[in-house]
C-alpha cells in the first residue's frame, strides 16, 4: 500500500475582475492522481506555473482541495478538522525553496531545531543540546555553531539547517519544493546527496519538486511530469529521462544545457 495517495486532486481558483468573480476558474491542479511508496522518492517536474507548488501546499494541508483526496498512511487528510491536522503534522514536513526566507532570523539555530524536536517529544533541558548537536551532525554541520543565527550561515548551510528542522520531528513524508534551485551549482549536488542519504537512513518517503528534469532524474526513483495542472507522463526515472513519450517531456529534455 502506498504511504501517500493523491486521488483525483483538483485545486481551482475563481477568476475575478473589477465587479467580482466571472464564473470562470483557473485549474491550477486538475484531476491529479499519484502515489508514493514508503521509503521511495517521487520527482515532480514541470515549468513554473504548472501547479507543482499548489499541489505540494495541498498535500501539506495549506491549500484546500476543490475536490479529490489526499491520503496519508491510510488516513484521508482532506476530511480531518484543523485540530487533527495540527496533531498529525509531525508526520509530514516540508523543505522550502528559499533557505534565506524559511528560517526565523531572530531565532538561533539551537532554538529553531530544539523547537522542531519538541514537536515529537518533550526534552529535558540537559537533553536538548545533545539532541540538537546530533541533528546538526546528521546534516553535515558543526554543533559548535548551534548558537549562531541564520545570517551567519551560507545559503547551502541554511538549507542544511532547514532540512534538519524538517527531519527533527521524525516525519515519514518529506516534501522538498525546489530545495536546490536557489543554491549555487557547486552546492546543489551536496544537498541532493544529503536528501538521498537521509531518505535511505531514516526510511522517509519524499516528494521532490523541481523544474529541472536532470536534477529530478539524479535523485528520484519515479518521475511525474506536470503541465498546466495535469500529469502528462509518469514512469521510472530512467524511462522518463531516456525514453520520454509525451511531447512536453521531450521539450523539457531538449532544454537541458
Amino acid at each position: 500500500m502506498a504511504y501517500l495517495e493523491i486521488i483525483n486532486a483538483c485545486v481551482h481558483y475563481p477568476v475575478r475582475n473589477t465587479w467580482g468573480t466571472t464564473g470562470e476558474f483557473v485549474r491550477a491542479v486538475d484531476d491529479v492522481s499519484l502515489s508514493l511508496e514508503k521509503g521511495s522518492i517521487l520527482g515532480l517536474v514541470g515549468e513554473s506555473g504548472c501547479g507543482k507548488s499548489t499541489l505540494s501546499r495541498a498535500i501539506m494541508q495549506l491549500q484546500p482541495l476543490t475536490s479529490g483526496s489526499i491520503i496519508l498512511n491510510g488516513v484521508n487528510l482532506s476530511t480531518l478538522p484543523p485540530r487533527e491536522i495540527r496533531r498529525r503534522r509531525t508526520d509530514f514536513q516540508m523543505v522550502f525553496q528559499d533557505p534565506y526566507a524559511s528560517l526565523n532570523p531572530r531565532m538561533s539555530i539551537f532554538s529553531t531545531l530544539a523547537e522542531a524536536l519538541e514537536q515529537r517529544e518533550k526534552l529535558k533541558k540537559a537533553e536538548r543540546e545533545d539532541a540538537v548537536a546530533e541533528l546538526m551532525q546528521r546534516v553535515g554541520l558543526s554543533p559548535e555553531h548551534m548558537y549562531k543565527y541564520p545570517h551567519e550561515f551560507s545559503g547551502g548551510q541554511r538549507q542544511r539547517i532547514a532540512i534538519a528542522r524538517a527531519i527533527a520531528p521524525k516525519p515519514a513524508l518529506l516534501l522538498a519544493d525546489e530545495p536546490v534551485s536557489a543554491l549555487d551549482v557547486s552546492i546543489q549536488s551536496q544537498i541532493l546527496n544529503l536528501l538521498t542519504d537521509l531518505t535511505q537512513e531514516l526510511g522517509i518517503s519524499m516528494l521532490f519538486i523541481s523544474h529541472d528534469l536532470s536534477v529530478v532524474h539524479y535523485i528520484a526513483d519515479n518521475i511525474a511530469v506536470m503541465q498546466r495542472g495535469k500529469i502528462v507522463e509518469y514512469g521510472t526515472a530512467d524511462a522518463v529521462f531516456n525514453h520520454p513519450q509525451h511531447e512536453y517531456t521531450q521539450t523539457l529534455l531538449a532544454a537541458i544545457p
